[in-house]
């Protein structure tokens, strides 16, 4: 049986054979041009859409495959591509029960129907996730657009899909395609080759699945394990659908297709409270409760995992969670490891990965190995540690300073005395010669002891360079009070809670919840220094470069920021600390 196409879609052959002019003519070669062999680059791209009644099937037909497709073409389109005259209805039959296959529970072809059919420009697509990228309008490449319909009059627990095939069944197509069932995708882009089985779960659609391993999507597994270790923090991270969870803890989410924006929030107190229990982290040796710092829904793609916020309406089946846990340590821990209990019959494996600086380390928990563990193995961790400043001169220094000027007016005094002794009488006391040379030692004596504390363009470099690096460094500890503290020996009381504000929204991800990047570096970029006018100390223009980095959720999500400010920089309780600060401008690089 073969559904008739839509009229109005069949009454373009026109417009096809010009984009068809277009698609056949051969394009420049291009010199030294670097070949991307990802499926989401394939001249054709085929995304499949199953629904309880329907199987939908949306193609971007590039030039190069025109021919595996040619029985969907319209007569004058066939004709003009070299081929006899054949009715079209006769073709498209032809191309649903020969070329592009689908049958349910290994039964026959199932019927289509040709719903769409027209000139677009492709759509370009993300090499790395086949999300759609934004293309100039008239600057795609034109392809036939072309949307199937494969009504279902049951649930198939089994669907096979084979492109259109030649002689010796080689693929007449280069098809990059995405399966999605239930809205959920079922595999990455990958190539469709040859015919594809694919096991359905109408129950849960998360765990459908292509038998061919290669065409597993790359994040299928329902819940996922990480462990990082820094210095000062060990950190838990646990991805969970709330659907899973909800087989060992009633969520509320018996019969519900969505999970409404006005419930998850208790969602994510339940899940939080529940994985508490079931976790057991162990540093050095010693049983450890981390507390619960973070809890998001997330939105997942090949390239990075965000927070979804604002919240919104979710898909039971595609919404995950992640959590967060973290234990305050001192220093660097030596060993460190969690243990997993969550298996059943649906989670017999859990990926995870335990990540120092050196990089992940992955794991699949199971249950006959399901500690996920780390040892400190690196032969020179990096300890992040806070500058020393030389202090301010002291009083005493400072009055060492002012009497070697004292001293040298003493000594050209006496110069004086004996210019005009010498004039009188035609000679010098030698006690006056004694004394000039005196005066003359001391005054370079409290020069030179004063010399170190003396503060010239390249100590003033020096000391805003070293008071950034605390001011970073201070987010390297765990915990308010511990950034307070560390935060107070380089910054003035009045200024320290703007410092803390300002410092920590820079480094806070909001992508990412609010997790906070450790800095990676500090590059000081320019700095123009003024001694204060009637008092110690400096004010400085300043740029400078800020880089850091966190791990989480498996990634490694980076960021620089570039800062223009004004310093000023004085003497207090005995240390150098910045006074005031002004931020000229700010930009995220």
């Amino acid at each position: 049986m073969i559904f008739m196409p839509l009229r109005p879609y069949a009454l373009r052959p026109l417009v096809l054979c010009s984009l068809l002019v277009a698609l056949l003519i051969p394009a420049p070669a291009l010199p030294d041009a670097i070949i991307i062999t990802k499926a989401m680059t394939a001249s054709t791209i085929a995304e499949v859409f199953i629904g309880e009644e329907r199987i939908l099937a949306e193609f971007e037909i590039g030039g190069r495959d025109l021919e595996g497709f040619r029985n969907l073409m319209p007569d004058e389109v066939y004709q003009r591509m070299g081929h006899e005259p054949r009715p079209w209805i006769e073709r498209l039959t032809e191309f649903f029960r020969q070329d592009l296959v689908i049958r349910a529970d290994g039964g026959p072809p199932l019927p289509g129907r040709l719903v769409e059919i027209e000139p677009r420009e492709r759509v370009a697509r993300d090499e790395i996730t086949g999300d759609p990228l934004p293309v100039p309008e008239g600057e795609g490449e034109p392809v036939v657009f072309a949307v199937l319909e494969y009504p279902l009059s049951t649930r198939p627990r089994v669907l096979s899909i084979s492109p259109p095939t030649g002689e010796g069944g080689v693929s007449q197509a280069s098809i990059g395609f995405m399966t999605y069932h239930h809205e959920i995708p079922v595999n990455d882009f990958r190539y469709l080759s040859t015919e594809e089985v694919l096991d359905l779960d109408w129950s849960d659609p998360w765990y459908s699945a292509f038998r061919n391993r290669n065409l597993r999507r790359q994040y299928d597994a329902p819940m996922n394990a990480f462990l990082y270790v820094e210095p000062y923090e060990v950190r838990t991270e646990i991805i969970a659908r709330p659907l899973d969870l909800q087989r060992w803890v009633d969520l509320g989410l018996e019969g519900l297709e969505t999970i409404p924006v006005e419930m998850q929030y208790e969602l994510n107190q339940k899940v939080a409270a529940f994985l508490a229990e079931h976790q057991s982290l162990t540093i050095d040796g010693e049983p450890v409760r981390p507390e619960l710092d973070r809890v998001n829904f997330l939105r997942r793609t090949l390239r990075t995992s965000s927070v979804i916020d604002p919240p919104e309406e979710l898909d039971i089946y595609s919404a995950t969670l992640g959590v967060i846990f973290v234990h305050p340590t001192e220093g660097l821990p030596q060993e460190a490891s969690l243990t997993w209990d969550l298996f059943d019959e649906r989670i017999q494996r859990v990926p995870g990965a335990a990540t120092d600086e050196a990089g992940p380390l992955r794991f699949f928990l199971v249950p006959d190995d399901n500690i996920l563990w780390w040892k400190n193995f690196l032969k020179n961790p990096t300890i992040p540690t806070l500058v020393d400043l030389a202090p301010p001169p002291s009083l005493g220094l400072r009055v060492l300073g002012w009497s070697s000027w004292l001293i040298l007016v003493l000594f050209f005094g006496t110069i004086v005395m004996m210019v005009r002794s010498f004039v009188r009488e035609r000679t010098v006391p030698r006690r006056a010669i004694a004394v000039a040379i005196l005066l003359l030692l001391a005054a370079g004596a409290a020069f030179a002891a004063t010399l170190p504390s003396r503060m010239t363009d390249e100590k003033a470099e020096e000391m805003v360079a070293g008071l950034l690096h605390n001011i970073y460094r201070a987010f390297d500890f765990r915990g308010e009070e511990a950034i307070y503290d560390v935060l107070d020996r380089s910054v003035s009381g009045e200024l320290l809670t703007e410092i803390y504000l300002e410092t920590r929204r820079g480094l806070e991800l909001a992508s990412q919840g609010g997790a906070r990047a450790k800095v990676k570096d500090i590059e000081l970029l320019e700095v123009e220094s003024r001694p204060l006018e009637g008092k110690q100390g400096i004010a400085a223009h300043t740029k400078w470069n800020v880089s850091g980095s966190v791990g989480h959720w498996g990634h490694v999500h980076t960021r620089i920021n570039q800062y223009e400010a004004d310093l000023t920089i004085e003497p207090v309780d005995g240390l150098w600390k910045l006074t005031n600060l002004t931020i000229l401008q700010e930009e995220r690089l």
